[in-house]
């Protein structure tokens, strides 16, 4: 099988197309012959280094993917050949003509709905989902979505009213993500292209934290004190919140780490299905930028980086 092979950390030039042999699937795994491959800004910095992520070299990237079921592993019910999944890997593998994904964190395609839409979907809308639940909106909190126009931002700021707030701010590095953040349903956009953006927050009583590093402890001092609560799910920073513990006893305010093997079983087990329900039934949908074919891997990685994206790109093989 073709797949994307990365020897080397470095530079988009650094993932190569290999052939492969096909993998069988072991017991809890479905094999799929995938349709498409979804491409993350995590996993450029995974290939540049820049990431802590436990990457043994050589080896197939890639966690999204969605496509028909041509083998099952053990304890996997066999009903499931023939059918069309979406879901992810565990971490690594999506980027190949065939990859392995857990049963247990696919769902089917909805009648309806592409693997291209669901795919583009799936993980972040499945994401920010779980995120608004675990953030337990009680109506007309003012909420702080950082990367409004990320892949995951993009749903927060599209279903954050739905589940209770009151007053949507949201960030974006460029005037066409603002223009976008805002036509989502942002009520404020602010720049951050500016190091310095975090003084122009007003005081917030929700954070959804993506970036991580000096700026996840500057947005902590906007934080309603005694019942401000921050949400940290990524760090596009490439580094952690630098937050301590006593950050938090000195304001009163609280922060969860969204990540981990349980926050994963809640994500793709609940929120998974949900979000494809929502779009076949147009609460939601999904927001593609291109499609590159699966060779054109480096190229999706480009422009992932140059951040100049208004949504998701997919390979497809």
């Amino acid at each position: 099988m073709r797949a994307i092979v990365l020897s080397e950390k470095g530079g988009p030039d650094r993932l190569e197309v290999t052939d492969l042999p096909r993998p069988s699937p072991g017991e809890g795994q479905v094999l799929i012959r995938t349709q498409a491959i979804g491409v993350s800004y995590a996993e450029t910095q995974i290939r540049a280094g820049t990431l802590p992520f436990p990457l043994p070299l050589p080896a197939v990237i890639g966690a999204e993917a969605a496509g028909e079921v041509v083998e099952v592993g053990e304890g996997v019910d066999a009903k499931l050949l023939g059918s069309t999944l979406v879901g992810v890997t565990g971490g690594l593998g999506s980027y190949a003509e065939y990859a392995l994904l857990p049963a247990a964190m696919t769902c089917p395609l909805p009648d309806g709905v592409t693997p291209v839409d669901a795919l583009a979907a799936a993980a972040p809308g499945a994401i920010a989902l779980a995120l608004l639940h675990k953030a337990r909106l009680d109506g007309g909190e003012s909420v702080l979505v950082e990367a409004g126009s990320s892949s995951v931002g993009t749903y927060l700021v599209r279903h954050a009213k739905e589940f209770g707030a009151g007053r949507v701010i949201a960030t974006a590095g460029s005037a066409a993500k603002r223009d976008r953040a805002a036509r989502l349903g942002a009520d404020l956009v602010i720049d951050h292209s500016s190091p310095d953006w975090p003084g122009e927050l007003p005081d917030v009583d929700v954070v959804f934290e993506s970036v991580g590093g000096t700026v996840a402890r500057q947005v902590l001092d906007h934080l309603t004190p005694g019942t401000g609560r921050m949400l940290y799910y990524g760090m596009l920073s490439g580094e952690p919140a630098a937050i301590t513990a006593a950050d938090l006893m000195e304001r009163g305010v609280t922060v969860t780490g969204c990540s981990g093997p349980g926050w994963a079983g809640e994500v793709f087990a609940t929120h998974l299905p949900a979000i494809l329900d929502r779009l076949t039934d147009g609460r939601s949908r999904a927001y593609v930028d291109r499609t590159l074919r699966l060779e054109e891997a480096a190229e999706a990685h480009r422009l992932l980086e140059s951040r100049a994206i208004t949504g998701r790109i997919l390979l497809v093989p």
